[in-house]
């Protein structure tokens, strides 16, 4: 108990150090910049010691829970006694359950993913209903879990990540020549949006723990890169959502001007 209380303070006190320059930021532009004074100061303050205390409990939970979770899920999915194999006699093919929990926890955290909920939200009322906010991020979170399956395999075979980042960004270039232009900010914006705080810890854990039970990777070289792809896959799977129902709502057009054309 004495040890966690320690961590605890020494945690708070480790995080009001890296908050400090944005309060003192904006104190320096309300009082010297604009001159004047905060308004509602005591629930401004109040609000700064609750987003202290909860980024300190956070960064707490990752430490105890998170990584470690996610660093144990890679070693018993890759362990020679849960997959009927020797190290020296494993293929690609056999990490297939790492490939479905990749999918899965990528899906998992993306829908939970308290910034990219209030992205979609803010798209929906912007767009008037245009966007749904179910929609939105039901696509970012096919893009984030096919990225995470595909960054496993990328540390299961070895292969570079340059390859697949060039091979990617080609695919958002083309794709953002046909989608509509008051949606390519927004697709943008998803793919920063999915790297925040439920995603990243865990996906991060998964790489490094990957990385580190495969034999000949290398938890520096081979076990980051996966937050670079879920960065990027949710681009595509956004402009594509967009693509196919700007395709939807013209085919439905299409068939309702056929059908009155038929009745006259």
């Amino acid at each position: 108990m004495e040890e966690l209380a320690g961590t605890i303070i020494l945690t708070f006190l480790s995080t009001l150090r890296d908050v400090a320059p944005i309060i003192i930021l904006l104190v320096f532009f309300h009082y010297v910049v604009l001159r004047k004074p905060i308004r509602n100061l005591r629930r401004v303050i109040e609000g700064f010691f609750y987003v202290i205390a909860g980024l300190a409990l956070f960064l707490i939970g990752l430490e105890q829970a998170l990584f470690p979770l996610g660093e144990l899920m890679a070693q018993q999915l890759t362990s020679p006694d849960f997959m009927g194999k020797a190290l020296d006699q494993l293929s690609w093919a056999d990490y297939y359950w790492v490939y479905i929990f990749a999918t899965a926890i990528g899906f998992a955290t993306t829908i939970a993913e308290p910034s990219l909920i209030a992205v979609a939200m803010k798209a929906a009322q912007m767009s008037g209903g245009a966007i749904s906010p179910w929609g939105l991020r039901i696509a970012v979170a096919i893009g984030v879990s096919a990225s995470i399956a595909l960054g496993a395999f990328r540390i299961v075979t070895g292969t570079p990540l340059h390859i697949y980042m060039m091979v990617g960004y080609l695919v958002v270039v083309i794709q953002t020549m046909f989608t509509p232009k008051w949606l390519v900010p927004l697709a943008y914006d998803s793919g920063g949006v999915t790297t925040s705080t439920v995603t990243v810890p865990l996906v991060a854990a998964l790489g490094l723990g990957l990385a580190s039970t495969v034999p000949g990777r290398s938890a520096l070289i081979d076990g980051f890169g996966l937050i670079a792809l879920a960065s990027l896959f949710p681009m595509i799977t956004v402009m594509g959502y967009a693509q196919l129902s700007e395709w939807q709502t013209k085919r439905k057009k299409g068939n309702t001007e056929n059908d009155l054309n038929d009745s006259k």
